[in-house]
């Protein structure tokens, strides 16, 4: 026997021992749909986790929007920076509530994975031209990429993940993401992991886009008075007027996510006492999710979410990127359809089995911002530089 050879059975012994009973363990994991064996050092999580870091889909991540493209500035967030604040505050909550810290982290790290160039924008221009093809959802093109699209195993394709990371996927559930679970019973409750990722995800968007509105200037202090939420932290820190320095904001958007925060965990483990939970199981059966936050922050996000949604997200100059971006969607959607042997080669070699329309589909979905934009003034500025590399 090797050093290392019995490490991952201490690690899941650790589990076993410390989380709490309705935690997800390594040990108990419904398992892969290809067997293979398990690291020596790592648990089943662990290794999803690992898997997710080193996708090409994760990369790309860096620049793929948030909400300004990335022309707009360095300092915005991407969805890469999303997905690492999202997965900071998912395992400080799993941590805190005695759960599957990695389980959480995984399933944080790959809930983005299938959104497609210019974020929501991109989004609607592709489930636009696929309406009549089945639609494009980037909640389940994150699923398509780690059981389908990712190739990097000669047993298998995708990643072979674990069921509870899997079922996390199609399960995520936000006011932007709608779940399509139909393989992994969606009449029941994912997992308290699972949960976590999805109030994690909220939470990050809300606090880091109001955070990029400030700092853009498309949003001022004098229009969000009169905002509940954002009077509580102005009162927190004891900020009245004047101008919005950037410690300040910073010292407001640490605020915000840390009400946040603690509102979620005293919520879900009062949440948790009153239903009982003394297992997965429970977790999975109970009528309704277990994390969330109290009725009274549940009234100050929405009024904050109808803010952003009314002063930030439809800000004419977000319109008119959003309007651009759609327009390059739909110019390189078109352009491939016409003549498909513009494609790299080795997307065209998925045409047969995966369709003419979803094949170029999933083509520009796992495009850059960057990419996607040299490859439209490529196809259709004549002076451009093609941007190929098929």
């Amino acid at each position: 026997m090797t050093l290392t050879s019995a490490i991952r059975e201490r690690l899941e012994e650790v589990e076993l021992q410390t989380l709490a009973p309705y935690a997800c363990k390594s040990a108990l994991s419904r398992g892969r749909v290809y067997p293979e064996p398990e690291p020596r050092y790592r648990t089943a999580f662990q290794r999803d986790r690992d898997r997710i870091i080193h996708t090409t889909a994760f990369r790309r991540l860096k620049y793929k929007t948030q909400v300004f493209i990335i022309y707009e500035g360095d300092y915005y967030r991407t969805r890469l920076t999303h997905t690492l604040e999202v997965t900071q505050i998912g395992r400080t909550l799993a941590r805190a509530l005695g759960v599957n810290e990695v389980l959480t982290e995984a399933i944080c790290l790959a809930h983005d994975l299938g959104h497609p160039p210019f974020g929501h924008s991109g989004e609607k221009a592709l489930n636009e031209i696929m309406e009549p093809y089945g639609g494009f959802n980037h909640n389940y093109h994150a699923y398509r990429i780690v059981t389908e699209l990712e190739q990097r195993y000669p047993a298998f394709r995708g990643l072979n993940l674990t069921w509870e990371v899997r079922e996390g996927l199609v399960k995520h559930e936000t006011e932007y993401d709608v779940p399509e679970a139909h393989e992994y019973e969606p009449e029941l409750r994912p997992t308290l992991e699972a949960q976590i990722a999805n109030v994690a995800d909220e939470l990050a968007y809300t606090a880091h886009d109001l955070d990029d509105g400030l700092r853009s200037g498309l949003i001022t202090p004098d229009m969000l008075r009169g905002i509940a939420l954002w009077e509580r932290l102005r009162e927190h820190i004891g900020w009245r007027e004047g101008p919005l320095d950037e410690l300040t904001r910073h010292r407001l958007i640490r605020e915000l996510i840390g009400l946040e925060v603690d509102d979620v965990l005293e919520t879900t483990l009062r949440n948790i006492e009153a239903a009982g939970v003394q297992s997965v199981d429970d977790v999975r059966r109970h009528p309704e999710p277990l994390v969330r936050h109290s009725p009274e922050m549940a009234l100050m996000n929405r009024e904050l979410k109808d803010f952003l949604m009314q002063n930030l997200y439809r800000h004419p100059r977000v319109l008119r990127m959003a309007l651009r971006a759609e327009r390059v969607i739909h110019d390189l959607f078109e352009a491939y359809v016409r003549n498909p042997a513009i494609l790299p080669r080795h997307i065209q070699a998925r045409i047969d089995k995966g369709g003419l329309h979803r094949t170029i589909c999933d083509y520009i979905a796992g495009m850059t911002d960057r990419f996607a934009l040299k490859e439209h003034q490529a196809l259709f500025d004549p002076l451009g530089d093609a941007p190929f590399a098929g």
